[in-house]
């Protein structure tokens, strides 16, 4: 199987210029639109990849007003590698998509399929992969480093087929090393994280990957290194109510839905993030996400259709961080923060509101997926090299 290659990218405005109309996500670190960012390096990684075939760049800004300077910057790069047989997705493509949703009757499901966003970007790229017609995918974030001739050979083998615990193999996930070949994310224990071992508890996750066997169901999955079957990403779609670690919850909604998501010890990234501009806002999303995702779980629980998905089953990470003491912890941890290390008024703040708000937008949004969910598969079957959006994405017309 060939698959198809795809790269979300995120940008934003020049750092010496605030936004003003900016959208609703907030991006890790979008590359600012006079700069070239990680995407260059990406792009001249995945040249002397075997098998690479289609690439499909997915364009999104944290402003409106510069979607269309972020999608020219990124056909500026992409001109600079005419061996990579390229397709960009942007605001033009995103109204064609829309159009066509509106004339197949699903427009109530317009809302989680737009390029704001880490999870309604990513359920633009299913989309656009249907309409491709693509059998496999492979995501690799605009921030990776493909670090071996063989990354897609290695991604695909065992995909599609059945694992020794019998079920099919439609979802799996690589893992992130660092420049010097290393995957630990933890540094020295802070006294003021006594209830938020976030890092730990990731590489303790991060070791059962690697360990034997190869490949087997796990709790993880790594949005820049992940391979998804058409008989997976057509039917399970990613939350478009997220705003981060969009990743691991699609773990969470594969597993609801009757499957696993694999991880092969024998596949790998690099990951070369830019510095992070704030750990404060990094916190008060990760506490979203995580009281979000155990809302998600407890609700599922009174869904007849759905597979039983527990915190325990999801240990050592995210499991510790997806059940019902993350809003004290969370608590306990901004408090401690706030009088220990930088960014104390951030914290100060972030104790006051935060999971109070955090469990106001989960008993809010929560639902919505379900129903997203239940209507995705007649639209992807809809979708599925539909002739009036396949020439559009290839160039065709």
């Amino acid at each position: 199987m060939q698959p198809t290659v795809i790269i979300p990218t995120f940008w934003t405005r020049r750092r010496s210029r605030a936004a003003t109309t900016r959208s609703k996500a907030v991006y890790d670190h979008p590359t600012p639109i006079d700069e070239d960012g990680t995407l260059p390096e990406c792009l001249r990684s995945l040249e002397p990849v075997e098998g690479l075939g289609r690439v499909l760049v997915v364009v999104a800004a944290d402003d409106v007003s510069i979607q269309h300077v972020a999608e020219d910057r990124v056909h500026e790069l992409l001109a600079e590698h005419p061996g990579i047989d390229s397709v960009v997705f942007g605001s033009a493509e995103m109204g064609s998509l829309h159009r066509r949703m509106e004339q197949f009757e699903f427009a109530d499901l317009i809302g989680g399929v737009s390029l704001d966003g880490y999870g309604r970007v990513r359920n633009v790229a299913l989309m656009a992969a249907a309409v491709l017609g693509s059998e496999v995918i492979v995501f690799v974030d605009d921030d990776q480093v493909v670090n071996s001739g063989a990354f897609l050979s290695v991604g695909m083998e065992g995909m599609g087929e059945s694992a020794p615990n019998g079920r099919p193999v439609l979802a799996k996930t690589g893992y992130y090393v660092d420049e010097r070949g290393g995957c630990s994310v933890s540094g020295p224990a802070r006294w003021c994280d006594a209830f938020w071992r976030q890092d730990e508890a990731f590489d303790r996750a991060v070791r059962q990957l690697v360990a034997p066997p190869r490949l087997k169901p796990g709790p993880l999955a790594f949005g820049g290194c992940m391979a998804l079957h058409r008989d997976m990403y057509c039917n399970v779609p990613f939350d478009p109510w997220v705003g981060r670690g969009e990743d691991i919850d699609y773990v969470i909604n594969v597993r609801m839905h009757g499957g696993d998501m694999f991880t092969d010890a024998d596949w790998s990234i690099t990951h070369c993030p830019p510095p992070v501009t704030s750990e404060a806002v990094r916190f008060r999303q990760d506490v979203f996400r995580f009281v979000y995702a155990h809302r998600k779980i407890e609700f599922s629980k009174s869904q007849v259709d759905l597979r039983q998905v527990t915190a325990e089953s999801l240990m050592p990470y995210p499991g510790m961080f997806v059940d019902s003491s993350v809003g004290h912890r969370a608590r306990m941890t901004a408090a401690l923060r706030a009088v220990a290390g930088p960014e104390r008024g951030a914290y100060a703040r972030i104790a006051r509101t935060v999971v109070g708000e955090a469990q106001s937008y989960a008993r809010e949004h929560c639902e919505l997926y379900f129903a997203f969910q239940r209507r995705w598969p007649m639209l992807m079957d809809r979708l599925w090299e539909d002739i009036a959006l396949k020439p559009i994405l290839t160039g065709e017309r």
